[in-house]
């Protein structure tokens, strides 16, 4: 047994090798020692190897799973070595012949298709990038739904596809592994090296026309070879990880760079899309936006938000079909009803297809392709986005009714557990069931049919383990049994001092089958398991069809209740350079304020059009007065309208955005070596280089991490570019108040500032965007609400006034600097906290008595405070 467990090992290097015995995945020697520490499970020993024990550990085969998701989260690939005879067919080679075993299955972060091992709402691509001479290309698929795609890539353009895709697996030729290992550990994929033999694009093409089988891949599309090549390799992979059985993948969908807007790696982090800045989903602009009652609309919106449309009539169709959903409330709440009983049919039809699916597989397609056709009654009179969705919801009803007639309601989880088909489907298996389940009344029917047939009322049917079932009767009445024509039925089998025993034919064989009953009756199951399973593969193409169609409804009937519940508008999406919002708001912030109680969100207007000269907003006011939320929400805005979404507005008019830019935010990035500063040049650099008229950008505090003189050139000199240069639209947020005079000298630059109000000496924030510059950072005031001690705000109040003084009279800061007492805080006499004086509002307040007046009295107290703080 060991030598064939260190020859497989041999055969599958890098990964963990899970060897079935019985019950168990065993692991012996390294891997077994890695394993115990990883899954934190017992370690212990098993026979000798060279003198020395044999490390061992295992896990139960139920629990597999759960073992192999921690395994693969923590970076480790796993081959699974199966039992791929029964033992008793390995004893009839002798009685120490091993039982043969090899690897059925190599399991990889890009190559999961167990619901328990994925995420329901997300997608999990494996991907492939190749460079065939000047040309390079990135495929990509996710074997648990059938997606399928790719597109030419430069390398340049590598960092923000594989940002937008978050794959789990990224597939690179070994001689360029050292390129782009840094590049995909940024993305918390794993990267596999693949030989370069398996990106030849010849080889590549006869791979997938094989697997399509067409003559050429021309019926897909015209494809370049880098195309051919990384799609050749993702495939290969694919077949060297199933063993073979090749996933059900749809055919490939050839994308365009232009296709949607353009989001860098850092503007996804910046603007937290998809995932929050903590890692996690929640705080995330697609958890704040997602109302999908099905996993595969909840996939569909992730796509949509990650990749937001440029083409304006696919974006208007979107809109078009939300704002009918959004008037029609009956047939919208109709929709959302009937989609919550659809199942996730994409994976379950996955599982179906490699052969590592089940019963419940096939009542999910039932029940899926049931809904689909419910649902497609209700679109009658619909947009053509809706219309064609409902055009794929139709044509099942055969295999629906098979399914029906065949399985039960409630099926049970794994086939080899039996019980999934229904009784009147098959005479034979209901009958074996008989058998099973009602042994004895069937030998007690065959009992009365022998005294009928001889005549003995005293005959007997009994079972005894030597004999099996055999026919007793009375040494007295057992001269009838040997009379003709008895004795051609009854075949006498024992005599003992006072019964003789037969048997018949027909008992011998019912013997055969109630013994036999149980296996029997699974084996029919598993026969009609299979041919179900065939039927749907025969109609998987519909099937995907159908399921497309369904998560189309889905997200459309879903971006339709989110607008009517968060009260958004229909955006004016049209090919101008326009960016005109009212009553802008931010859907995260929003969200998060309702969610603990906090007030109403300020909502604000912005307005960047300009004609043909760019149109750039220099954006001054205090840290905490939302600079930051007004230049994101901006940017979230012109995102969820480009994915089809109403916005969160009371009015908006979006010229195509061709790529989004987002600068918000510090961190540094000690693993590469680089600072705040240089992340923030980094990033900086990135937009300068890229952006073009119809980008929009926002920018917060660019060149704070460096000297003030320094960070104020910079930012000046950034601004200068984006509007010569750039000649883009942007949000430029800074505390450089010097800047505000570009606003004088460039037509595209104008001023805007967010209002706060000073209070006895504090500072209340209004989160009011208005034209102006602001004159001030209220910095000292904000750090005292950020709770630095009192000796602190006071000193540096005295080191601000200094300053402005020596300002304001054209003093040298130095000499200013040098002409400050020093810092002193006197230990045993802690710093007093100012009482505040009491305000004429308080006065005003404490001479009232809420109890004791009229509604309209109340009202004109109310009035007269507004009155006091004006």
């Amino acid at each position: 047994m060991m030598a064939q467990y260190l020859e497989i090992r041999a055969q599958n290097p890098g990964s963990l090798l899970f060897y079935r015995m019985g019950d168990f995945y065993e692991m012996f020697f390294d891997d077994a020692v890695a394993a115990a520490e990883a899954l934190d499970i017992a370690l212990t020993k098993r026979g000798f190897h060279l003198g020395e024990p044999i490390p061992m550990c295992g896990v139960p085969v139920h629990a597999a799973e759960g073992y192999l998701l921690a395994l693969i989260r923590k970076g480790f690939r796993v081959a699974i070595a199966e039992q791929l005879e029964d033992p008793a067919e390995a004893k009839k080679r002798g009685a120490k012949s091993v039982v043969r075993r090899d690897v059925v299955r190599l399991v990889t972060p890009g190559t999961l298709t167990e619901d328990s091992l994925l995420e329901a709402r997300r997608h999990n691509y494996l991907a492939a990038f190749a460079e065939v001479r000047d040309t390079s290309a990135l495929a990509w698929a996710d074997i648990s739904t059938g997606e399928f795609r790719v597109m030419l890539c430069p390398p340049v353009r590598l960092a923000p596809e594989l940002a937008r895709l978050a794959p789990r697996e990224v597939l690179i030729s070994e001689a360029r592994e050292q390129d782009w290992t840094g590049l995909v550990t940024e993305i918390n994929a794993a990267m596999t090296p693949l030989a370069r033999g398996s990106f030849d694009s010849q080889s590549a093409e006869k791979r997938l026309c094989a697997l399509f089988g067409v003559a050429s891949l021309e019926a897909f599309g015209v494809f370049d070879r880098a195309e051919v090549s990384a799609m050749g390799a993702l495939v290969e992979y694919l077949d060297l990880t199933q063993r073979g059985k090749l996933p059900l993948l749809r055919p490939p969908v050839r994308e365009t760079l232009g296709g949607a807007m353009q989001i860098d790696a850092a503007t996804r982090r910046n603007l937290e899309l998809t995932q929050a800045l903590s890692g996690g989903r929640e705080g995330s602009l697609l958890a704040a936006v997602d109302r999908t009652v099905t996993a595969a609309g909840a996939r569909l919106l992730e796509r949509r938000i990650s990749a937001p449309s440029q083409d304006l009539a696919v974006i208007h169709s979107r809109l078009e079909a939300v704002g009918f959903l959004l008037e029609n409330a009956r047939l919208r709440e109709g929709l959302r009803a009937a989609l919550r009983q659809v199942p996730d049919m994409d994976r379950a039809l996955s599982r179906l297809a490699l052969d590592r699916g089940g019963p419940r597989d096939l009542a999910a397609i039932r029940a899926g392709l049931t809904e689909a056709e419910r649902i497609s009654a209700l679109l009658s009179g619909v947009p053509a986005l809706l219309a064609e969705a409902g055009n794929s919801l139709t044509g099942h009803r055969p295999l629906v009714d098979l399914l029906d007639i065949a399985l039960v309601a409630e099926p049970p989880l794994l086939a080899r557990d039996g019980g999934f088909i229904a009784s009147a489907y098959d005479g034979d298996l209901d009958e074996t069931r008989a058998l099973r389940d009602e042994g004895r009344g069937v030998i007690g029917r065959m009992q009365a049919e022998y005294i009928a047939l001889s005549g003995v009322p005293s005959l007997k049917i009994k079972h005894n383990n030597v004999l099996g079932y055999f026919i007793e009767t009375t040494t007295t009445h057992a001269e009838k049994m040997f009379s003709d024509p008895l004795n051609q039925t009854f075949i006498h089998r024992q005599t003992t001092a006072n019964q003789v025993r037969f048997t018949t034919l027909p008992l011998n064989e019912m013997e055969t089958r109630i013994l036999n009953a149980g296996n029997h009756a699974l084996e029919i199951e598993k026969r009609h398991y299979e041919a179900l399973r065939a039927a749907i593969l025969d109609q998987a193409a519909m099937i995907g069809a159908a399921a497309r169609g369904l998560a189309e409804l889905d997200l459309a009937a879903a971006f339709a209740d989110l607008a009517l519940a968060e009260d958004w508008c229909a955006p004016e999406v049209d090919g101008s350079r326009a960016f005109e919002v009212e009553g802008g708001r931010h859907p995260v912030v929003e969200r998060a304020l309702r969610r603990v109680g906090g007030g109403p969100f300020v909502a604000n207007d912005c307005g960047l059009t300009s004609g043909d000269t760019p149109a750039i907003w220099l954006l001054t006011g205090p840290n905490m007065a939302g600079k930051s939320t007004f230049l994101r929400q901006n940017a979230l805005i012109a995102l969820l309208a480009q994915a089809g979404s109403y916005v969160p507005a009371r009015k908006a008019r979006i010229g195509l955005v061709s790529q989004l830019f987002s600068r918000v935010g510090a961190s540094d990035d000690l693993a590469r070596g680089r600072s705040t500063f240089m992340v923030e040049m980094v990033e900086t650099a990135a937009i300068l280089n890229q952006a073009d008229d119809r980008a929009l950008v926002i920018l917060d505090e660019i060149g704070r991490g460096t000297a003030t003189y320094d960070g104020l050139s910079i930012a000046w000199a950034v601004l200068e570019h984006l509007h010569e240069a750039n000649r883009c639209r942007a949000l430029f947020a800074t505390h450089y108040h010097e800047m505000t005079a570009l606003a004088g000298k460039l037509p595209g630059v104008a001023n805007a500032t967010v209002s706060v109000k000073e209070w006895e000496g504090e500072v209340i924030f209004l989160h009011e965007v208005r034209k102006g510059a602001a004159d001030r950072s209220y910095g000292v005031q904000v750090a005292r609400l950020a709770g630095l001690p009192p000796a602190v705000i006071e000193r540096a109040k005295v080191v601000l006034e200094a300053l402005e003084k020596g300002e304001r009279e054209g003093g040298a800061q130095k000499a200013v600097i040098d002409d400050l007492p020093l810092f002193r805080v006197a230990p045993a006499a802690p710093v007093a906290r100012a009482v505040a004086k009491e305000s004429v509002v308080e006065q005003r307040l404490k001479a009232v008595h809420p109890d004791e007046m009229t509604a309209r009295e109340a009202l004109q107290v109310l009035y007269e405070l507004k009155d006091l703080l004006k």
